[in-house]
């Protein structure tokens, strides 16, 4: 939208982030006459996106109308992909979680798998709020690898090439032909369900999600930046070899694949991150070693990061960050051992603040983001001036 835009998609995204709510608020931020903003409050009412809540504290007279989204008028699906680990929930339109499961189920099982198995839990999960597959207005999906933001293709390389390539659009439409649909990389829907509801008052994160594998996200300005083609966040190991000798990926010698690899040597089986996890906050010797070491490492890679970016925080998660304060001050060592001085200041080192939900509640915000997308909105109700949110089996083209 731009920014001299008088339609009702900037109204929305006012209400929706919350920076203003009444018509007072919205008139004072937009600039609009009051005849103008209450045409676009009566569209948006009308079609069932906004609905009046409870009025707001006044100095006397009358209270002043307060508006949000209307969180009932339907459904966001959520689906959180990881390595070896999956969870889904179900939120509404405000992306608070309804219900939710999650299962031993990840990357290597392939999409077919993954989203067959998904929408048979949703379809479990749904009548448990009242609600069905008409209900669905978006789902969100978190892949663990990059999405070309050009195409909404899933980039290469990824760790399973049955990944490689494909629209996660083409394989949810054969379940919801008329749900929007928005994916993006798994960290970068943590990093935004951290930043939004987590850390509000930071405007520079730098986020890392650890499991089999390992990514990375950057909250710049308020924002999660992907980078030109989607592929931001790519972390290097520290060089141990000449300069010129190629870059390897992070994850290749500190992830939880690793681990398990490491652990293999020793004659010894684990399949998932949440049992390297379970192991190591048991006290086990060998695991607690390696989860050190992979902590360290992790650290070591990050204080390039920390320097180039100078984030006011570095939020930890993922199913390995349940490892627990081993895991984290092995990080935080690495880091604030060998980072610059100035770029250490003040830095924060933390766990997640949203735990294992991050993943779940960062799916349905870019759902959310991409259902009420400003020029979506327009021109839905341009197009169908009878549209209304909360019919079952409608919504925007």
């Amino acid at each position: 939208m731009t920014a001299m835009s008088t339609g009702p998609g900037v109204v929305l995204d006012l209400i929706r982030s919350g920076a203003a709510t009444t018509r007072r608020e919205l008139v004072d931020r937009l600039g609009w006459s009051r005849v103008t903003l209450s045409r676009r409050l009566d569209e948006l009412l009308g079609a069932g996106l906004i609905e009046t809540v409870g009025q707001q504290s006044s100095s006397g007279g009358r209270p002043p109308e307060q508006f949000a989204i209307a969180a009932d008028a339907g459904v966001i699906l959520a689906i959180d992909v990881g390595g070896s680990h999956t969870r889904i929930g179900v939120t509404d339109l405000s992306s608070a979680v309804l219900t939710e499961d999650e299962a031993d189920i990840g990357l290597f099982d392939g999409p077919d798998e993954i989203f067959s198995w998904a929408m048979q839990v949703f379809d479990f999960l749904l009548p448990r709020v009242g609600r069905s597959r008409a209900h669905v207005k978006a789902v969100g999906v978190g892949v663990p690898g990059p999405v070309d933001v050009t195409t909404n293709l899933l980039g290469t390389p990824q760790n399973d090439r049955r990944w490689e390539g494909i629209r996660i659009e083409d394989y949810l439409a054969q379940y919801l032909d008329r749900a929007v649909v928005a994916v993006d990389r798994d960290v970068n829907i943590m990093a935004l369900g951290e930043h939004r509801l987590a850390w509000p008052g930071y405007r520079d994160l730098v986020v890392v999600k650890v499991g089999m594998g390992i990514g990375c996200a950057f909250v710049w300005n308020g924002g999660v930046y992907r980078g030109a083609r989607g592929g931001a966040g790519t972390i290097s190991a520290p060089r141990t070899g000449r300069p010129s000798d190629p870059l390897v990926r992070l994850e290749q010698v500190a992830s939880g694949r690793v681990i398990r690899d490491r652990l293999a040597e020793a004659g010894r089986t684990v399949s998932t991150s949440a049992e390297i996890v379970a192991l190591a906050r048991s006290g086990d010797r060998l695991v607690v070693q390696l989860v050190e070491e992979c902590g360290e490492l992790i650290g070591a890679a990050l204080a390039d990061v920390v320097g180039l970016v100078n984030p006011e925080a570095v939020v930890v998660g993922g199913n390995l960050a349940g490892a627990g304060e081993r895991f984290l001050g092995a990080i935080r060592a690495g880091i604030l051992g060998t980072t610059h001085p100035f770029s250490r200041r003040g830095l924060q080192i933390e766990a997640s603040r949203l735990g294992p939900k991050a993943g779940v509640r960062g799916a349905s915000l870019i759902a959310q983001d991409a259902l009420f997308d400003a020029e979506r909105v327009e021109r839905t109700l341009r197009e169908e001036p009878a549209f209304r949110l909360d019919t079952p089996s409608v919504s925007f083209a």
